[in-house]
């Protein structure tokens, strides 16, 4: 996966603003341990010192995907970031925040502003006094965060308004899976979703199930035995079906050829990935992507109805 993605300068209009909410900036970092952190290519109207911190216009959410580190403002004092945590940064309010040298740590960020947000911040849902939320490990979030990316490097026509729907509901996970940790979810439940998580971000590699299980400092046994009851897949086939969705995403969005999808998406060879994929689609990548774009062919050039 890419070690960075920063989309800036989203643009607004009236109409936009009147729907509620407009998301202004959406993006994925990776800081590697002993790295400069914030590194050069962050974007500059977001850029600030570790030292001496920043006020920021907008609300943003950052979910630190995997590492620790250290998070302070105007109203907190060196509270501890881990994995799985999620800070939602208020408009004026002075912040600080940077991952531990040792770990580094993996990000995802949106920024928004309008009047939803305002209101659930005037209603209590969301204010000052609690700014970290323990999330957890969570691929559901990673992946609406991906697809805020995707919509945002498009920017097709109403696509302020699907990323306000992705940010209300990024916020109203936030809200419901911190409620729900509160609970002590059991350890086994936690380490999975952490496993899941882990498959998923590094799925464009060679990672084995077995790497995962020693990852999470579980026996592979007892990990396959608890990840297949909790998922009804063994880890190995949840790997696969991560590896398969990615390529037909690839498949149908790019233009990569089947050889360079087939080593994006973590295959030894495209003899291996062509093989595992007919076998689950009934299809080779090259007939699923020529059946795809004559899909949306057919789609796009549809007529429409009086009726619809």
């Amino acid at each position: 996966m890419e070690t960075d993605i920063n989309i800036k300068y989203l643009i607004a209009n009236k109409q936009d603003k009147l729907w509620g909410m407009t998301v202004t900036t959406v993006g994925y970092q990776r800081i590697e341990p002993h790295s400069v952190y914030p590194p050069q290519n962050h974007p500059s109207e977001y850029l600030f010192s570790p030292y001496k911190g920043r006020t920021l216009e907008e609300y943003v959410l950052l979910y630190i995907v995997n590492g620790n580190g250290i998070f302070s403002s105007d109203t907190h004092k060196n509270v501890r970031l881990t994995t799985g945590s999620m800070l939602l940064l208020f408009p004026g309010e002075w912040h600080n925040y940077a991952p531990d040298p040792s770990s580094g740590w993996d990000e995802y960020w949106i920024g928004f502003q309008g009047n939803n947000v305002e209101a659930l911040v005037q209603n209590g849902f969301f204010s000052k006094q609690k700014t970290v939320f323990n999330v957890g490990p969570s691929l559901e979030m990673v992946q609406l965060f991906r697809l805020a990316i995707r919509v945002a490097a498009k920017q097709k026509s109403g696509y302020q308004q699907t990323l306000a729907g992705i940010a209300n509901l990024l916020l109203g996970m936030t809200h419901s899976l911190d409620k729900s940790q509160a609970f002590n979810q059991s350890q086994h439940i936690q380490l999975i979703n952490k496993a899941k998580l882990i498959m998923f971000e590094n799925s464009h590699t060679n990672i084995t199930a077995e790497e995962v299980a020693n990852r999470i400092c579980m026996s592979y046994s007892n990990f396959r035995r608890n990840f297949k009851q909790y998922t009804g897949l063994s880890p190995h086939q949840y790997l696969q079906e991560i590896r398969i969705q990615k390529s037909k995403e690839l498949l149908a969005a790019t233009n990569l050829t089947c050889q360079e999808i087939a080593y994006k998406t973590g295959y030894e060879s495209p003899i291996h990935f062509n093989t595992l994929f007919k076998k689950k689609t009934g299809l080779t990548p090259s007939k699923y992507r020529e059946y795809y774009q004559r899909q949306e062919s057919h789609s796009i050039n549809r007529p429409i109805s009086p009726e619809e």
